[in-house]
C-alpha cells in the first residue's frame, strides 16, 4: 500500500513539475527566432511574413530570422518545423496548402492536425477569375453557359496542383456541375502572361498582379470566388451575387509552432502577433502586396485549421482528384 502511494505521489510531482514548466517556459532572448517560409521569396506569403517578423523583432527584442526553405510544393519546409524542437524558436508561417496537401499526395510527411500548435491567423487573399479580352463571357453566369456549350474551348490557368486556385477550380467544377479545363503553371506569374497575350482564355489568380491589367484593358474580372467583393475591383460581383453559388476559396495565412510547444510560449506570441496586425502601417503594406490582414487567436486558427483540411478533403473526393 504504502509503494502504491509512492508510485501515486511521484506521478502527481511528476505532472505538477510538467504543468509548471509549461506555465514558466520564455523564449531565450540569446537565441534566434527562425520564421520558415516555405515556397519562395518575393511572393505575398514572403512579404507578410518578413513584415511580421520585422515587427516583431522590434517589439519582443529578439532577432526573427525568415528563412526560405522550398521544395516539394512546400513540403518540406513545413515538415521541418513539425519536426524541430517544440521550444517557440522555430515557427512556420502557414498557408493554407498545408491543410490540403495530404488529400493530394499520399506521402505527406506531416499531420497538419497533430503535428502543430497553432499561434495566430495573420491574414487571408482572394482568389478571382480573369479572363482575356477576347473570351465571350463577361461574368460567371455567361463562363459557366460558355463552358457548357464548349468544353473543349474553355481553360483555364492554375499556378500548380493543390494551390488554392485549383481548389477554387474544383469547387465551381462541382458547383456549377462543368468541367473547366486546367491548364497547370509553374507559379501565376506565368499563367498571368499567357493570358494577357492571348494564349489562355481564362486564369485563377490572387488579384494584386492582374489589377493593372484590368485596369489597361488587357484583362477582364469574371468573378470573385468569396464571400465578399475585392475591394480593388469593386464592381465585379461574388460568384454567389452573379451565379448563386457559395463558393469560399479565401486562402489564409498564419504562424504555427510544432506540437507541444509550452502554452505560456504560444501565449507570449499570439499576443505580440496580435498587436502587430492592428498596426496601421501593416495594414497597409499586406494591401500593397495583395493581402487582407485577418487575424484570429490560437484557438480561432486550430478550428479554421481543422474545417478547412475536412472541408477540402471532401471537395476533392468529389472532384474526383486522386492523390499522386
Amino acid at each position: 500500500m504504502v509503494a502504491r502511494f509512492g508510485a501515486l505521489f511521484a506521478v502527481a510531482l511528476s505532472s505538477c513539475a510538467f504543468a509548471a514548466s509549461q506555465a514558466q517556459a520564455q523564449l531565450n532572448p540569446q537565441r534566434n527566432v527562425t520564421l520558415v517560409v516555405p515556397i519562395g521569396a518575393g511572393g505575398g506569403v514572403d512579404t507578410m511574413a518578413r513584415l511580421v517578423a520585422a515587427k516583431l523583432q522590434e517589439r519582443m527584442k529578439l532577432t526573427f530570422v525568415v528563412e526560405n526553405r522550398v521544395g516539394a510544393g512546400g513540403a518540406i519546409g513545413t515538415d521541418s518545423v513539425a519536426k524541430a524542437a517544440p521550444d517557440g524558436h522555430t515557427l512556420l508561417f502557414m498557408e493554407m496548402g498545408a491543410a490540403i496537401r495530404k488529400w493530394l499526395h499520399a506521402g505527406t510527411p506531416f499531420d497538419v492536425i497533430k503535428d502543430f500548435e497553432p499561434v495566430s491567423q495573420v491574414s487571408m487573399i482572394q482568389i478571382l477569375l480573369f479572363a482575356t479580352p477576347s473570351f465571350p463571357a463577361n461574368d460567371l453566369k455567361g463562363t459557366i453557359a460558355f463552358t457548357k456549350a464548349n468544353p473543349d474551348k474553355a481553360s483555364a490557368g492554375i499556378p500548380g496542383v493543390g494551390s488554392p486556385h485549383h481548389m477554387a477550380a474544383a469547387m465551381l467544377d462541382v458547383a456549377a456541375n462543368i468541367k473547366l479545363t486546367t491548364v497547370t503553371y509553374r507559379g501565376a506569374a506565368a499563367a498571368v502572361n499567357d493570358l494577357i497575350a492571348g494564349q489562355l482564355p481564362l486564369t485563377w489568380a490572387a488579384p494584386t498582379a492582374v489589377v493593372p491589367h484590368v485596369q489597361a484593358g488587357k484583362a477582364k474580372a469574371i468573378g470573385v470566388a468569396s464571400p465578399t467583393r475585392f475591394a480593388g475591383l469593386p464592381q465585379v460581383q461574388t460568384f454567389k451575387e452573379n451565379a448563386g453559388l457559395d463558393i469560399d476559396a479565401d486562402t489564409w495565412f498564419g504562424v504555427v509552432a510544432p506540437a507541444r510547444t509550452p502554452k505560456s510560449i504560444v501565449a507570449q506570441l499570439e499576443k505580440e502577433i496580435k498587436a502587430v496586425t492592428e498596426l496601421p502601417d501593416i495594414r497597409q503594406r499586406a494591401e500593397a502586396a495583395g493581402l487582407t490582414i485577418s487575424y484570429g487567436d490560437s484557438e480561432r486558427f486550430r478550428k479554421r485549421i481543422a474545417a478547412d483540411h475536412e472541408r477540402f478533403g471532401k471537395l476533392i473526393q468529389a472532384a474526383g482528384i486522386k492523390p499522386n
